[in-house]
């Protein structure tokens, strides 16, 4: 009963970043196709460098597997063969991993907020040449 109610949290939560990642991701369509490549390798560096140091239990590994499937939406409009490659690495990392749940929401905030400053400078930078 308590774990069931632990889990229903967590999807809410799971939602609320769903809904930052679409916003983050008409941001990125506006600009062009070289820059937005770009940005997602350097998102996926950063959140390979944090799941390396992650560990958590079986039962949560439910909601990371969702966060990889946004990711994996994202990458879409990258090249098939470049986003092959990182959902490997991804599947090698998560099977490792064991960590408990706060710490892990911290630092998915932490990557948003990364990844968002990172929109916002390279979008200022276009507006700001013209490209």
């Amino acid at each position: 009963m308590k774990q069931q109610h632990t889990q229903q949290q967590q999807q809410q939560q799971q939602q609320q970043q769903q809904q930052t990642q679409q916003q983050q991701t008409q941001q990125q369509r506006i600009q062009q196709q070289h820059q937005q490549q770009q940005q997602q390798t350097q998102q996926q560096t950063q959140q390979q460098q944090h799941q390396q140091q992650q560990q958590q239990h079986q039962h949560q590994q439910q909601q990371q597997q969702q966060q990889q499937q946004q990711q994996q939406h994202q990458q879409h409009q990258q090249h098939q063969h470049q986003q092959q490659h990182q959902q490997e690495q991804q599947q090698q990392q998560q099977q490792e991993q064991h960590q408990h749940q706060h710490q892990q929401q911290q630092q998915q905030q932490q990557q948003q907020q990364q990844v968002y400053h990172l929109v916002s400078e390279v979008y200022d930078g276009c507006m700001r040449w013209g490209v």
